[in-house]
């Protein structure tokens, strides 16, 4: 195996949707939204082109990451630009080859070349602090519901990037799904079976 990666191209983005769905499918409900967000995202000027990358095994695309921006409000309703990373995919069967952390590696550091101040998730505490990434709580930023819980997470760009930077955060609202638009979506994909399974108990939706 030789993984490389690349900036994504218009002609990928099926291939993506297809990889997305693949690697979220049953995870942490029932079916998945997360390739018609991929989808959305893209029709929308929080995209950032320039850091959404794949992972290329061959020609074969193999995983994806995608960015948009987002921001943090204050109490004087000030607005502060940030970076809302995902969803990050991997192919299935790349699961646990070390491919999601050659996305974020990259785009990490691209990112921090262009200059943005910080990258804000939800995700796996475990995985995602060998990036540096740190409880919100600790720089003083709450979700927009004004929540703060272990998945939720940042990471400074570099020292002091959000030094006097407090607030609630709000990402585009390219990330809210309607049932409806995501049943149209799902007729364009061969079908898959929703199933209940043990990863999705527990998990913060």
């Amino acid at each position: 195996m030789n993984v490389s990666i690349r900036l994504e191209e218009e002609k990928d983005y099926k291939t993506v949707e297809y990889m997305t769905r693949e690697a979220f499918w049953n995870v942490y409900k029932p079916g998945c939204d997360e390739h018609l967000v991929v989808h959305n995202i893209k029709k929308v000027s929080a995209f950032i082109k320039e850091l959404s990358f794949v992972a290329i095994d061959g020609d074969k695309i193999v995983g994806s990451i995608i960015y948009s921006k987002a921001k943090i409000v204050d109490d004087k309703n000030r607005k502060f630009e940030i970076l809302c990373m995902g969803p990050i995919s991997v192919r299935p069967s790349y699961q646990g080859l070390g491919i999601g952390s050659l996305l974020m590696n990259h785009s990490i550091e691209k990112a921090g070349q262009l200059g943005y101040k910080a990258i804000i998730i939800f995700g796996n505490p475990k995985y995602y602090h060998r990036f540096g990434f740190k409880n919100a709580k600790e720089y003083g930023i709450q979700t927009s519901s004004g929540e703060n819980f272990e998945e939720f997470m940042v990471l400074e760009l570099y020292k002091g990037a959000l030094a006097g930077i407090l607030g609630k955060f709000y990402a585009d609202k390219v990330f809210e799904i309607k049932k409806k638009e995501l049943e149209a979506f799902e007729k364009e994909f061969p079908y898959k079976e929703k199933l209940i399974t043990d990863t999705q108990l527990n998990q913060k939706q």
